[in-house]
């Protein structure tokens, strides 16, 4: 496993020595040039699972393809047709079992606004260019390579390691990880732990910050839906069932929810605040919160962890009149609500009925789910301590809250212990690549990751006196070879 390895650094260092225009390449077959897990991800990001509708079939074609290689046993479902997930089990001893868990959609990208086309693949200037590159399919060729290498290696595990690829995730987890939660419950007996997206590693000056998330905000998806008088465009009312929900949005984009700091939310403030001097404002997070002008820049700079210190709506999407020159009798808006974990869902929608302010509005409900925090109180936590340390000396890693939501709270609401956690160190630049334009990530980023992951996993899944030497420790930082 040592020798692997090292072959697959000396590959990833040879490629600073080609030119790069020579490895660009938009064919379907991976570049023979790049490392393995590399060639993997490029592959893998040509396999069009855009949600919707996901297609997610082919990729799990693609993940069984390389079991049946490896001669590890599989299994697979299709809730619905083309819509496909994977899972593959390590048996070890007793200790609870670890789920390495990733999705496979990826959501739509405008070629238009690429550099690239966002489904070829492209290797250039060391980075892996596509959609998905980071959200989450980068990851979870991180977990795949980890996964093999713990199969070759023929060490006696103490606990299961599964891995798993969802459908779904990017628009609710219904048919992937939610599905398996309730259809496929002996999956899950006697797993403790699962290690998904939600955290990665960035540089805060000259440290390297690891956060992994161990709560979110809980989504909280709605339609308003408009009734009113029909009628011809060119003799409108004085009122109809748009211009009600336009003064409603409005009143409600003038009136936000009023801020205030959860404690998870405080903690993750002040630790940020210790590691960067640019951070200085989070280090009081009561007092930001009190002056709306500082509150107000935040929003300005960092519009995520602003999200954290309130309850949000985002207007995304209208629907009305399907002609021009017609006055609808009914109109809709769908918001992306994200509430704080403490938050009702019963309150928050009786506080928005409140400041929409219009009887003809009705609300309805499309997605919920239930707040979960899990503790940072496990082996699990402690091992990534160590390994980040390991492999970047100086690191911190820190318990985040994230804004966004993952599969991780179809486990939580189970009991089962689950953190976002990613051994890549993403550059601030790269960072909005996630749902962005131009999404990308280093071959340095997967080759180093997916390393790191092997580290964990045999941290705490292999007995002390089994374990071998971790080899190709790479202490740089940044996210470029």
């Amino acid at each position: 496993m040592r020798t692997a390895a090292t072959i697959a650094t000396a590959l990833a260092a040879l490629l600073l020595l080609v030119p790069q225009t020579a490895i660009a390449s938009e064919d379907t077959v991976a570049d023979p040039r790049l490392p393995e897990a590399s060639r993997r991800l490029q592959q893998y990001l040509r396999i069009d699972t855009t949600n919707p509708p996901g297609n997610e079939r082919e990729a799990v074609a693609f993940f069984a393809d390389i079991f049946e290689r490896e001669g590890i046993a599989y299994e697979t479902v299709e809730p619905e047709p083309g819509r496909g997930s994977i899972w593959a089990r390590l048996e070890g001893g007793q200790a609870p079992d670890i789920i390495l868990l990733h999705h496979i959609d990826v959501v739509p990208a405008d070629p238009r606004f690429w550099k690239h086309d966002p489904l070829a693949g492209i290797y250039e200037n060391g980075y892996i260019n596509g959609r998905g590159a980071l959200d989450t399919k980068g990851l979870g060729i991180m977990h795949l390579e980890a996964f093999l290498s713990l199969a070759r290696s023929g060490a006696p595990l103490e606990r299961d390691v599964i891995f798993m690829a969802t459908a779904d995730e990017e628009a609710g987890g219904r048919l992937g990880a939610g599905w398996i939660v309730r259809n496929r419950p002996d999956l899950l007996e006697g797993v403790g732990l699962v290690l998904n997206e939600g955290g990665s590693g960035r540089v805060l000056g000259n440290r390297i910050v690891f956060s992994v998330e161990v709560t979110q905000k809980v989504p909280l998806w709605l339609r308003l839906n408009a009734v009113g008088p029909a009628g011809h465009g060119s003799s409108p009312s004085p009122r109809s069932a748009v211009t009600d929900l336009v003064e409603a949005l409005e009143r409600l984009r003038q009136d936000p929810f009023a801020p205030r700091i959860v404690p998870a939310v405080g903690n993750f403030f002040r630790d940020l605040a210790q590691l960067e001097s640019s951070a200085s404002d989070l280090a009081d997070p009561e007092g930001l919160i009190a002056q709306p002008e500082r509150l107000a820049a935040l929003h300005r700079t960092n519009p995520m962890l602003h999200a954290l210190t309130r309850n949000t709506c985002a207007v995304t999407r209208l629907k009305a009149s399907s002609k021009i020159n017609v006055v609808a009798p009914a109109a809709t808006a769908e918001l992306d609500c994200r509430l704080l974990p403490d938050q009702g869902r019963r309150a928050f929608i009786h506080e928005l009925r409140k400041r929409l302010d219009q009887p003809s509005i009705s609300i309805e409900v499309l997605m919920s789910f239930a707040p979960a925090v899990s503790s940072t109180d496990t082996d699990l936590y402690r091992a990534i301590e160590a390994v980040t340390a390991r492999r970047f000396p100086g690191s911190t890693v820190l318990p985040a809250v994230t804004a966004g939501f993952t599969d991780s709270h179809f486990f939580r609401d189970l009991g089962i212990v689950a953190y976002g956690f990613s051994p890549a160190v993403i550059p601030g630049s790269d960072q909005g690549g996630v749902h962005g334009n131009n999404e990308r990530i280093s071959v340095q980023n997967v080759e180093r990751g997916w390393r790191t992951m092997l580290d964990l996993l045999e941290t705490i899944t292999v007995a002390p006196d089994r374990r071998p030497v971790p080899a190709d420790l790479t202490p740089t930082a940044g996210g470029q070879d």
